[in-house]
């Protein structure tokens, strides 16, 4: 055997073993890394869905079309509310606009535009 051929071998030999050790050293997430991946998941999810169903609730309440809500309220896990300030209140709009909307209901458990009651459902 030529030493090109010896040279050739050990290179091939060299990738081969650090593809194994790459291969080898990936580890599974931990419970914990596990677990704080699905509470996030399960933030984005209830946070999506409060952004579709809100504003629509509140523009079939009051005819105003809202965006983005001025301040948030959220444990992370079960619940979420959004607040939006209104900036028509003298033409017939609101002041004060909050929609609550609970992961285990799967919808709007509270919606309240200026005090006033529009949606309370119990948990």
């Amino acid at each position: 055997m030529s030493e090109t051929m010896k040279i050739v071998i050990a290179v091939i030999g060299v990738f081969v073993i650090g593809f194994i050790m790459v291969g080898l050293s990936k580890e599974e997430p931990s419970d914990a890394q596990k677990e704080a991946a699905s509470t996030i998941r399960n933030y984005v999810a209830i946070q999506t869905m409060a952004n579709q169903k809100c504003p629509q609730a509140i523009k079939n309440a009051t005819g105003e079309q809202v965006f983005f809500p001025s301040e948030t309220k959220s444990d992370k896990e079960t619940y979420i509310t959004l607040i939006w300030v209104g900036e028509n209140a003298k033409t017939g709009g609101f002041k004060k606009a909050s929609c609550t909307l609970h992961a285990a209901l799967g919808g709007i458990s509270e919606l309240i535009i200026d005090d006033k009651v529009i949606i309370k459902k119990k948990i």
